[in-house]
């Protein structure tokens, strides 16, 4: 294994175009077999969790599982309602909706309390994720007859139509962050390089990779189904990590050239190249893969799609930077001795690229950053320590909920028809669902205890009431000019066809992430279920709905955060400790991830749970995180935090295994890496910015956190905290260490004392 990257590397380098077209046919192979395949996408049961999962599993079993259901709403443009025009649109509504192969059924229309509006349910066919899919013909359907009536407001919303809104401005916001990210990433690149040629191979192997990673993601979905997150992950940390190790083997390929002088041929500076960045890049890709695999023990679909997108895109990132690398680089050295050679013929000076003399200096600017944890290491690590601790104070107030509906932006239309919606008919915000399963002989004992329940809660101003006594002159005129009535007059029980299962709805008017609607469901649970068909002998009782999902949701993640975090942890140290030999350089890399994470986390909760930052960032705060933030943090971020850890910490070794002393070699090491660590933060951290400017606020929180985490680690990090801390330990962080390592390898470039410059 050792040798694995200099052997594969010597192979690329003295066949590189078989190495190149190789490449190629496996993006190709890997798309193709995607595509063939295609995605195996996650269903409804998949999603399941904790007793709201149980509830629908059980009502999913008596074919009475929650159906996808759009709304169309009709409400007068100006003034009130006119009950002629309505009574028609919607019998127009009616009409057309049933014709539609994608609708199961349509319900009568039911007008508002308040006599302003008129509301036609309709019931999709299929399962429920599958209803952003089939609600395109409806929306088409809905917008023709609105054509067709002009003074009035026809417009649809509901779950299926909510979704397809989302998704569309999801893959619009995803095309402008890629838009901000790219010409960043570009202009980066140009600043390490000085040369569009060397800036573009990164760029062009990072984008092959994802390619490559998408159509592998396809293929996996058949033995682990996408919830849907798979290929934004693939995207997000494809174009991060395959830059990054793309970056690090061309900079080490660099210093090489430098070094070498023309001394050397092209094959022999990228086996070079390979003995050192080329083993680095293998190791920290292996430790990403490792952590991020800690995300399949959250039992959660989402997470092993994270983890699957990941990992996969990681591996193939690696495997880029192994082969075709190499013989990239063997052809763009090769071009460049031509035109070398060619412009000494003609009499001209070399390229400025060809006259940097010290590949090794950091430059000005991060050698000022670096000099006080050289100068004073105790006071630059005490401030920054408290630094980082004062930033993850906040953290010990955080406030999880699982992100709903109710939280999406009102940019989507269907969002702003579903507020109107919401106000005219309160009960049709959120239902709780109460499923009992039972014996037959019990059906008609369980009916009466769900309409006790049911009675128990109309009392309960938590709960929206749908009695037909409630029913205002306005509303019953209107009813009467329509022909329809306003809601059924008793409780909404549902009951399958062997009568053993049947499902109460009780809706409530708070959102589902709301306090009231919490307490609701509390009351239901604890209280009126017992008190009632809860009484019941022989039965089996579970409640599901928007705020149920939600909790138990929530609940769920609590539960398994620290045993995914305590594995992270463990296989953290025990990955650097295998790589370096060295205990104390593992356990100070877990704490200075913990550090930078926890940073971030508290950052977060400062900027995203209050509203003072609303304006700036451009999002309505829910007063709380989204429950998946802070273990998709703590797992990405202490994957590729790792490829940071693994390349200084290499350069440092590697320092002393040719004599250097600890304390000496640390600066050396630092010094040397500081340039392309920073270079490849600021590529991450343009990638996840890029995400503050989406629409949806956890993925605005996702990428807030990723690039302030990503941005503590390169700068306080990595040039505050570590050399401070490696400073002041010398030779304490290496134990057992004995002096320079047998052999040594292959010949790395010359250390240059880097420690003048410091000084």
């Amino acid at each position: 294994m050792r040798n694995f990257p200099v052997t594969t590397a010597r192979w690329s380098a003295h066949h590189p175009w078989r190495a190149i077209i190789g490449w190629i046919v496996f993006v190709v192979l890997c798309l193709g077999a995607g595509i063939a395949l295609g995605s195996n996408q996650a269903t409804t049961r998949d999603f399941r969790v904790g007793e709201a999962g149980r509830a629908e599993t059980i009502a999913e079993q008596a074919g009475l599982q929650r159906e996808p259901t759009d709304h169309i709403l009709i409400t007068a443009r100006q003034g009130p309602l006119a009950a002629s025009s309505a009574r028609a649109a919607a019998a127009d509504i009616v009409a057309a909706m049933r014709r539609l192969p994608e609708v199961n059924r349509v319900g009568a229309p039911v007008a508002s309390r308040d006599g302003t509006a008129l509301r036609v349910p309709v019931v999709l066919n299929g399962p429920e994720l599958e209803g952003k899919k089939n609600v395109v013909p409806l929306l088409a359907q809905t917008e023709q007859i609105a054509a067709a009536y002009p003074g009035l407001r026809i417009e649809e919303t509901g779950s299926p139509a909510i979704s397809k809104g989302v998704n569309d401005q999801r893959d619009d916001d995803l095309a402008l962050s890629e838009k901000i990210t790219l010409p960043v990433t570009v202009i980066t690149l140009l600043g390490v390089f000085g040369s569009i040629v060397m800036a573009a191979v990164p760029l062009v192997l990072a984008l092959s990779s994802i390619a490559a990673a998408l159509g592998l993601s396809m293929v996996a979905s058949h033995l682990l189904p996408d919830a849907g997150v798979g290929t934004n992950m693939i995207l997000l940390v494809g174009l991060a990590v395959g830059v990054d190790y793309t970056l690090f083997y061309l900079k080490r390929e660099r210093d090489e050239r430098a070094h070498a002088g023309g001394r050397l041929s092209g094959e022999a500076l990228v086996e070079l190249a390979a003995a050192t960045a080329g083993r680095t890049i293998v190791t920290s890709g292996l430790a990403v893969i490792v952590s991020t695999a800690t995300l399949y023990l959250a039992s959660d679909v989402i997470f092993s799609s994270l983890a699957t997108g990941t990992i996969l895109v990681v591996a193939v990132a690696v495997a880029s930077s192994l082969t075709v690398l190499p013989a990239l680089l063997v052809k763009l050295g090769r071009r460049a001795e031509r035109r070398t050679a060619k412009r000494a013929g003609h009499g001209r000076p070399r390229l400025p690229a060809d006259r940097r003399t010290d590949a090794h200096e950091p430059g000005r600017l991060l050698g000022r950053l670096l000099r006080p944890a050289q100068r004073h290491p105790v006071g630059t690590l005490v401030a920054s320590v408290l630094l980082m601790l004062g930033l993850a104070t906040p953290a010990l107030s955080i406030n999880l909920i699982d992100p709903g509906r109710d939280t999406f932006s009102r940019d989507i239309p269907a969002m702003q028809s579903y507020d109107r919606l919401t106000a005219a008919y309160p009960e049709v915000l959120v239902k709780h669902e109460v499923v009992v399963r039972s014996s037959a002989k019990q059906a008609a004992q369980v009916r009466q205890g769900l309409i006790d329940l049911a009675g128990r809660s109309q009392s309960d101003p938590l709960f929206a009431s749908t009695a037909a006594s409630n029913t205002t002159n306005a509303d019953t005129a209107l009813a009467t000019a329509t022909g329809v009535t306003d809601r059924p007059a008793e409780p909404i029980i549902r009951i399958s066809a062997d009568r053993r299962t049947a499902v109460l709805e009780l809706a409530v008017p708070h959102p589902a992430q709301d306090a009231k609607a919490v307490a609701s469901l509390r009351h239901l649970r604890e209280n009126y279920i017992p008190a009632t068909v809860g009484k019941i002998g022989g039965t089996e009782i579970a409640v599901s709905g928007d705020v149920a999902r939600g909790q138990d949701y929530v609940q769920h993640e609590s539960g398994t955060l620290p045993l995914v975090i305590g594995a992270l942890l463990l296989l953290t140290f025990l990955m650097t400790l295998l790589v370096y030999r060295s205990w104390v350089i593992a356990l100070l890399g877990v704490l200075l991830n913990l550090l930078s994470a926890g940073a971030a986390l508290g950052a977060l909760v400062v900027v995203f749970q209050g509203t003072w930052a609303e304006g700036l960032l451009g999002f309505e705060s829910l007063g709380a995180i989204a429950s998946r933030v802070p273990l998709f943090l703590f797992v990405i971020l202490f994957g590729l935090s790792m490829d940071y850890q693994f390349f200084v910490i290499s350069r440092i070794k590697e320092a002393m295994d040719h004599g250097m002393p600890a304390r000496q070699a640390a600066v050396e090491g630092i010094g040397r890496s500081a340039q392309v660590v920073t270079s490849a933060a600021v590529v991450m951290v343009t990638v996840f910015a890029a995400f503050v400017f989406l629409h949806l606020t956890e993925m605005k929180q996702m990428g807030f956190c990723l690039a302030l985490a990503v941005l503590l680690d390169a700068f306080v990090i990595r040039l505050l905290i570590l050399p401070a801390a490696l400073r002041l330990l010398g030779e304490r962080a290496w134990p057992g260490r004995r002096g320079p390592a047998a052999g040594g390898g292959a010949h790395p470039a010359t250390v240059v004392p880097f420690a003048e410059t410091v000084r």
